[in-house]
């Protein structure tokens, strides 16, 4: 075993007994993980979230989670940075669910393009049909949801993909080649 393969192996012995002790409520536990693990995790949401702010609360719920379902791991089923990391995805992908739906602020026109829209086209913002995306991704398969979701929100490669679902590498690139040519033609049919 190499020098860096055992510090990994070591690495996660360390964070598999941390989230032991963690199931047990062992606070002093949950401390040392944040001190081992927000680094890690703090890097993943900034690039995926691209706010700090918006990171750093993240990573809060993130932890929180992590010490409400600590009992839920499982290192038969993947390591332990992996299954924190999945939580943190999943959790950057809520809040920009959330922005999303946030209302967008169109700017006031002025009474005349009301009155008269033809009068002044180039004054009035192009806008898409509302919730053409939403009704398109609906059409996909949960799968190939998921994994586009985690590659286009998330900016995770193919590969983390694949270990984060336990899927093969070669399904998730299907689902996710699958799942654009579908949204391409919702999307094409609509216009």
């Amino acid at each position: 075993m190499s020098v860096t393969a055992q510090s990994q192996a070591e690495f996660d012995e360390q964070l598999q007994a941390l989230l032991n002790r963690c199931a047990a409520a062992d606070a002093g536990a949950l401390q040392r993980l944040y001190q081992l693990a927000s680094p890690i995790l703090f890097a993943a949401l900034t690039r995926i979230l691209r706010r700090r702010a918006l990171a750093e609360e993240a990573l809060q719920d993130v932890f929180v989670s992590i010490w409400q379902r600590a009992g839920q791991f499982s290192a038969a089923r993947g390591r332990p940075m992996a299954w924190m990391m999945s939580i943190a995805r999943y959790r950057a992908i809520d809040l920009l669910r959330h922005e999303r739906s946030a209302p967008l602020l169109v700017p006031e026109l002025p009474e005349a393009s009301l009155a008269d829209p033809e009068a002044n086209e180039e004054s009035i913002p192009w806008m898409p049909a509302a919730g053409l995306m939403e009704r398109c991704l609906e059409l996909l398969t949960d799968s190939q949801r998921r994994c586009l979701e985690l590659a286009f929100v998330g900016g995770s490669s193919h590969e983390d993909i694949a270990r984060v679902t336990g899927s093969p590498l070669g399904t998730v690139k299907s689902w996710i080649r699958r799942g654009l040519q579908s949204l391409r033609q919702c999307l094409e049919g609509s216009t």
